[in-house]
């Protein structure tokens, strides 16, 4: 199995392992790591393996960035050093003492020599009672003195390369900035210099502030302000994906499990990009645009391929150029900045982002239409291939397009079939219950809602509707179908469509069905899909003489409403339904020969 390395079974329940790379086992402080899955299913374990050895890779990978001191590192470390000098000048001049506290003081040690609680025969007391008003006296005099002299031993120190003074300040920002350094690391030592010239630069800036001079800038060539990458860290709680959680959590557009998943799985690559430990009140437009700029020469299902195992994005765009796989669409980048951009709406509305970076950004979409219905001829070659008449065999997509004995009566048989003749969405008919086909008056008909059991969906709430069973799906024995389903003890109308990881009902089938299309010659570039056969009904509508707004609601094109929702309606309005799905017709469609063999 892939990454077969990486998961072990234990006991009856299987873990994911990992060995640490050979660098980092002094800093890990092991050599292997392992975790419990919590799962006893092989194929759920694969599912759950990925996600934990990639954290565990981005884990390695921020070990090594806190291991290499960068110029932008060292640049902020003198920048920040710099400011810091002079804040801390600012703060003491501001809290010493004003010639008011100093005639107060003053006034209290005459005050207790008057009621001869101080005696002129006794010079100790004197000097102890009028000690504290000589300090706020001479209070400016000292700090200045205290400047001075701090200033000449850094100079001197900086000759000699003594960084006793300075040390400290050194581990601060190391700790600040989680930097793996201590001071035998060669870029420790540079960085010890580079932080005492900033302060020299600052304290020469007091001196000249205590003659009233606030004019005064660097002299020293290395402290500027720092334009480079600030290596700033997450507080506790406030890195990207922790804050992603508690938008997960909230969820206040009411995302759906499988979106919200594939949005982690987006923004993932962006914290790729920026580093873990990036706070997120740091997203800008800047790292943005460097993300979008990565994207567009990103391979498809990157992670997914052994070629880029364990790479960061930056690096698997690097690899591919000599890989050569595809890159993403143009759509896809989209997808990617999508998820971005709603996560970062909701923070610019809960206070952590002024605005929302995202916007504006998206790569321009090309106008043409990509999905195309089916032309008849298509539709009778379609329904004249192995899929539907006879194939070699039903387990896997390869065998399909070959011509065999294998009948395939699932859901790959008859959610074409239902498509064409309601314009319903695969994964809505897919997912069906026995109970949501049923009979009123003698007309059939599908309620697709999310009532029932079971994990059913649907895309918006204006979704859940009442679509009758065309006469045609009779014909083909599509009742007849369900009668079985139901005989056997079935819940399901098409028990074999499942979700895949994310959560998207028959994927496999919509991704599978094209490359079908394109094997029995059908299909050559983009345009026919699953899909095809919802556009084909919507123009079926239209050549019956309905306008869209008239048949908008038989698709799911409308806002919920509780006659959507019910799944018993008015006889009337039955009626009037069953003649709206009974009008689509396809002129010169030929499939009598599948007739009475649908079950």
């Amino acid at each position: 199995m892939t990454g077969f390395n990486y998961l072990i079974r234990r006991g009856a329940s299987y873990s994911a392992r990992i060995r640490v790379p050979l660098d980092l086992v002094g800093i890990v402080g092991k050599k292997e790591l392992v975790k419990a899955l919590g799962t006893k299913e092989q194929s759920e374990a694969k599912r759950l393996l990925w996600p934990v050895i990639e954290g565990w890779n981005r884990h390695f990978d921020d070990l090594r960035a806190r291991r290499a001191v960068t110029a932008d590192d060292k640049a902020f470390a003198v920048w920040q050093h710099y400011e810091a000098t002079l804040q801390r000048d600012e703060q003491t001049r501001q809290d010493m003492p004003t010639q008011a506290i100093i005639d107060e003081a003053t006034s209290a040690v005459l005050a207790r020599a008057s009621r001869g609680e101080i005696s002129s025969a006794d010079p100790l007391a004197i000097l102890d009672a009028t000690l504290d008003v000589q300090v706020l006296k001479k209070a400016r005099e000292y700090d200045a003195l205290a400047r001075r002299a701090k200033l000449d031993a850094l100079r001197k120190h900086l000759v000699t390369g003594e960084t006793g003074l300075i040390a400290h300040e050194v581990e601060d920002y190391a700790q600040r900035n989680r930097l793996l350094i201590d001071d035998a690391h060669p870029d420790w030592n540079d960085i010890a210099r580079k932080m005492m010239r900033a302060e020299i630069q600052g304290l020469e800036r007091t001196l000249e502030r205590d003659r009233g001079d606030y004019s005064g800038t660097p002299k020293d060539p290395i402290v500027k302000p720092a334009t480079g990458t600030n290596r700033e860290v997450a507080a506790p709680g406030e890195n990207i994906m922790e804050v992603f959680a508690i938008y997960e959590r909230e969820n206040p557009k009411q995302i759906k499990p499988d979106t919200l998943a594939q949005a982690r799985r987006d923004i993932g690559t962006f914290v790729d990009c920026v580093g873990s430990t990036c706070p997120v009140h740091r997203i800008d437009k800047k790292a943005v645009r460097e993300w979008k700029t990565l994207l567009m020469r990103y391979p498809v299902k990157a992670t997914e391929s052994k070629a880029f195992e364990g790479m960061k994005i930056s690096q698997i765009i690097k690899h591919n150029e000599t890989v050569g796989k595809p890159v993403l669409s143009t759509t896809t980048v989209n997808r990617y900045l999508s998820s971005l951009g709603a996560f970062c709406g909701w923070l610019a509305d809960n206070g952590y982002l002024d605005s929302n970076p995202v916007a504006d950004m998206f790569l321009a979409k090309k106008k043409d239409k990509t999905t195309v219905p089916f032309k008849v001829d298509q539709l009778n070659g379609l329904f004249s291939s192995p899929l539907f008449i006879g194939c070699e065999s039903d387990e896997a997509p390869r065998f399909w397009s070959k011509p065999g004995n294998v009948l395939i009566r699932d859901h790959r048989y008859w959610v074409p079939l239902i498509m064409l003749y309601s314009g319903a969405r695969p994964a809505e008919i897919a997912q069906l219950a026995i109970d949501d086909v049923r009979e009123q008056e003698g007309i059939w008909f599908m309620h697709i809602t999310t009532e029932g059991d079971g994990d059913k969906s649907v895309k918006t709430e204006g979704s859940m509707r009442v679509v009758p069973i065309h006469q045609e799906l009779v014909k083909l024995g599509f009742l007849k179908y369900h009668a079985d389903m139901k005989q056997a003890g079935q819940t399901r109308l098409f028990p074999q469509a499942v979700r895949n990881s994310r959560g998207q009902m028959i994927a496999d089938f919509s991704r599978d069905f094209p490359r079908y299309l394109a094997k029995i010659s059908l299909k050559n570039g983009p345009g026919l899909s699953l899909y095809s056969f919802r556009h084909g009904a919507t123009d079926a509508l239209r050549r019956a003489g309905y306008l869209d707004e008239e048949f908008g609601f038989i698709l799911g094109h409308t806002s919920s409403t509780m006659t959507q929702r019910y799944g018993v309606l008015p006889q009337g309005m039955l009626e009037q339904r069953a003649a709206l799905i009974d009008s689509i017709n396809y002129p010169q469609l030929n499939i009598e020969h599948l007739m009475n063999k649908g079950a």
